[in-house]
């Protein structure tokens, strides 16, 4: 009894480090943003600044084109996405896992060999697509591809793979059609696997960088990571300002991580009674 407590307070003690030690650089980041310049470099490190100021945070909103622009840029897109991707998502696997009709299997193998094509081959065709729909230098290039996503059909789909087959069948028995099964039944259940992946999903958006590099052209469209970059390079070397730039973009991510942490530890526990 002893021993099986000394192991679990030494297991805890070994996990509490190595997260101290992943969040080292976030806490670094965080302290030089309210730094003076002149504190940036100093040794030994300041993790707490001796004199912390905020004009770093208020020049990365007002300096330039500020961020609120970039922001709202960003939270349209991300918001839009978090919402529809997870929806359309789930209305494909609930046909790949509960509609019977020929080559359903072959079709979702398929499907799921898009996830090995790389991104980056697939920028050409877009830009000769969009430029057909006229779309092109505005958020539909980033939001339209963003609704379909071959990761959250696989994910969601697997969730209802272990849903009992009696739950559909006996609504199937008292009337109910698919989309009403789909409705009332397998969403409320999936509460969980729907917002791990809108929290995936908010985060692959917000992070973004490649697609709204090629897709936008006009600064007034620019989401955050593009805002960031050019930030950057309008404040040169004035670290602190930098890493003002870089704790204001994290602080959306971590808002929608704590909103659906608990939909998240739900998943895992219902995983976990499963097996």
């Amino acid at each position: 009894m002893i021993k099986e407590r000394l192991g679990k307070g030494l297991n805890t003690i070994i996990m509490a480090l190595f997260s101290l030690l992943l969040l080292l650089p976030m806490i670094w980041m965080i302290s030089t943003s309210f730094k003076k310049p002149k504190d940036v470099f100093t040794y030994p490190i300041q993790w707490i600044p001796f004199d912390p100021v905020l004009i770093n945070h208020i020049k990365v909103w007002t300096t330039g084109d500020g961020f609120l622009l970039f922001y709202l840029n960003s939270l349209k897109i991300s918001v839009f996405l978090m919402i529809g991707a997870p929806l359309l998502a789930a209305l494909a696997a609930y046909g790949f896992s509960r509609i019977e009709f020929k080559g359903r299997n072959a079709i979702f193998l398929l499907y799921l060999c898009l996830m090995m094509i790389p991104q980056q081959v697939l920028f050409v065709p877009k830009f000769i697509m969009f430029e057909w729909m006229h779309i092109y230098n505005t958020h539909w290039a980033l939001i339209l591809p963003g609704l379909f996503t071959v990761f959250g059909v696989f994910m969601i789909r697997q969730f209802f793979m272990s849903i009992p087959h009696e739950i559909s069948e006996a609504a199937f028995i008292d009337g109910a059609g698919h989309f009403r099964i789909f409705v009332q039944l397998f969403l409320p259940l999936s509460k969980p696997v729907l917002a791990t992946f809108a929290i995936i999903d908010f985060t692959w958006t917000w992070n973004d960088y490649e697609n709204a590099l090629i897709f936008l052209l006009d600064k007034k469209l620019y989401t955050v990571p593009l805002g960031m970059q050019n930030f950057m390079l309008e404040a040169g070397v004035d670290y602190n300002l930098m890493m003002a730039a870089a704790t204001a973009g994290v602080v959306p991510l971590l808002i929608v991580f704590f909103i659906g942490q608990k939909y998240i530890i739900q998943g895992f526990s219902s995983s976990a009674v499963k097996g």
